[in-house]
């Protein structure tokens, strides 16, 4: 039978409980047989993250450490170079069987940049793309992208057929919670408890991360 993979990737800089939910509630209704959390080594699209790669990957393992069906890949913390998203489709295609299915998790703000990224009318070879929608989004998509998913759109997402190709949006529960909050509270000497996973908050604290913003 084949497999249903999930992945995300992004800097996790650091790993909180909207990250957490998103993937809980994607693994929930997509019936998936595992959803992979990728920390990229160095990021394309966003600033230089404040604390390392290692780090960064280790408070990821320690967020789904314990959670069924969710699993930390270390891939990217052993490349020297800023890795683009199709080659890591392109590689782990290869470890997966060809009726295998793999689905790209993309926040709402990195599907309306997507035609910035390198070769992305290729991804859809490769994997479906699931669009973490929020209800209190209203930017408008560039032209390239309502084409794409005028032709390639499903409304239901487990409904998507075949290893790859479609795009499905899966509405989310609203956290108000972001990676840069969390910094700016730790750098102010705030605490940020149930913001993220406690053994993420404990690792945080022996490790004396984000006490100073740079």
């Amino acid at each position: 039978m084949a497999k249903r993979i999930g992945l995300l990737g992004g800097t996790f800089d650091p790993v909180h409980i909207g990250h957490m939910r998103s993937v809980l509630e994607v693994v929930d209704v997509l019936a998936l047989d595992e959803l992979r959390l990728m920390p990229c080594a160095q990021p394309l699209h966003r600033d230089k993250p404040q604390v390392s790669a290692r780090q960064r990957f280790e408070m990821v393992h320690l967020a789904v450490e314990g959670i069924p069906l969710l699993v930390a890949d270390a891939r990217e913390l052993t490349r020297d170079q800023p890795s683009y998203t199709i080659d890591i489709l392109e590689l782990i295609r290869t470890e997966l069987a060809e009726d295998d299915q793999l689905f790209l998790l993309l926040g709402w703000d990195a599907f309306c940049v997507l035609p910035s990224w390198y070769r992305w009318q290729e991804l859809l070879h490769y994997c479906h793309i699931l669009v973490l929608q929020r209800q209190d989004v209203d930017n408008k998509l560039p032209d390239a992208l309502c084409s794409l998913l005028a032709t390639q759109s499903v409304n239901d997402p487990s409904a998507m057929t075949g290893p790859n190709g479609s795009i499905a949006f899966v509405w989310q529960t609203q956290l108000a919670v972001s990676a840069t909050q969390i910094r700016q509270l730790l750098a102010r000497g705030k605490s940020v408890r149930f913001l993220v996973p406690d053994a993420v908050l404990a690792y945080i604290n022996a490790h004396g991360l984000y006490c100073a913003l740079h």
